[in-house]
């Protein structure tokens, strides 16, 4: 699980923002957003432009260099480094605990996204360190590597300590290295706005979202989605073969669904679909996830998330969804000003079930 992260002149964020999940309080209720002592499941507020979208791409820079066959966005270097100085490094900070392990790998990469500096540890211990292609290997962990260091030097291609570590050795599944990967492979980001885009988790499907339904035989499961979440009832006529479009009737009539149902709905057809990809995901962060959705679809579509067993967090403007009916207040997080603090941070009350922390928040009990 992902237990600390931590960025510094990313985009917006020209002093070092932490995001840390090891410190959940000692709340009796909702214990499913807590695994192990560590948050798995969080909603981050803020006003516009505060910087909530920055933080969910920047927990994933991870993707760009060591899951190089997944989906990435395009334009995801634009604009990399904070604007006020591009010569700065951009710094990433992870902390990962894998069943009592911790493995803790920072990072620094110039304008562009080329890696400048990596460090790696075990439980505290260093596994490596990389500055520009000067690469040191605590041969503990990585026996007979003075030539891979020697190779580094003449490192052209941009390539990741880790991802050649993994290209060369032949390791055990329970190795920390391993596990690393499974989690970052695991890792899936997406937004449902303007321009539909994702990183992370690679799909099977071939072509539209409905193709993947028909193709899949989930048309009936798709129709029970959209009524136990948002109340919508479709009566689907069942696809012919060859058939890419979902169709439903209407009394007499035969309508296409993509064309004459909301924003709203063909949203919950792009949750719909990376839901049923979740089952192979670690870490889910889902930017505006409720963009287009009624406050409370949003609500009810937080509980499918939140039932899933990998971590997810979610960007909101939607303080209906601040409440202890759903989270705790480990769990909501403010950003604001180059920070983000969980509410309980920002207040010295005791917060408990009973609280309508919504009605707290909007006013302003809280010191964010």
């Amino acid at each position: 699980m992902l237990k600390k992260f931590a960025v510094k002149n990313y985009r917006g964020f020209t002093k070092r923002i932490e995001l840390d999940l090891s410190k959940p309080s000692n709340y009796a209720f909702n214990q499913y957003a807590i695994s192990k002592g560590i948050i798995k499941n969080g909603i981050i507020y803020g006003p516009n432009g505060i910087g909530k979208s920055n933080l969910g791409l920047a927990i994933f820079d991870i993707e760009y260099h060591l899951a190089q066959l997944k989906s990435k966005k395009n334009d995801y270097y634009s604009n990399f480094v904070y604007a006020g100085n591009a010569n700065l490094f951009v710094e990433f900070e992870y902390l990962f605990d894998f069943d009592g392990q911790e493995v803790s790998y920072n990072y620094s990469k110039a304008s562009g996204g080329k890696l400048k500096k990596e460090e790696l540890k075990l439980n505290n211990d260093t596994v490596f360190t990389r500055d520009n292609d000067a690469v040191r290997i605590n041969e503990k962990y990585f026996p007979n590597t003075s030539s891979i260091e020697e190779q580094f030097q003449e490192n052209a291609n941009n390539v990741s300590v880790i991802s050649y570590l993994l290209a060369v050795y032949p390791l055990g599944k329970e190795h920390f290295l391993i596990k690393l990967h499974n989690f970052v492979d695991g890792m899936l980001w997406f937004a449902s706005l303007e321009t539909r885009e994702f990183i992370g988790v690679e799909t099977k499907a071939n072509g539209s979202i409905e193709e993947y339904i028909i193709n899949n035989g989930l048309v009936d499961d798709f129709a029970m989605f959209l009524k136990r979440v948002s109340g919508q009832e479709f009566e689907f006529i069942q696809p012919q073969e060859g058939e890419t479009m979902l169709w439903y009737k209407v009394g007499d009539s035969r309508l296409p669904f993509c064309f004459t149902v909301s924003t709203g709905t063909r949203s919950l057809e792009l949750f719909y679909f990376w839901l049923r990809h979740m089952k192979d995901t670690t870490f889910v962060f889902i930017d505006e996830f409720d963009a287009f959705y009624h406050f409370r679809l949003a609500y009810n579509i937080c509980k499918e998330l939140f039932s899933l067993p990998c971590q997810v967090f979610l960007s909101s403007h939607n303080t209906y969804l601040m409440t202890n009916d759903l989270l705790r207040p480990d769990c909501n997080f403010i950003l604001n000003d180059g920070e983000i603090k969980s509410l309980n941070e920002c207040t010295d009350k005791e917060l408990r079930f009973g609280h309508n922390i919504e009605k707290l928040f909007r006013g302003k009990a809280f010191g964010v």
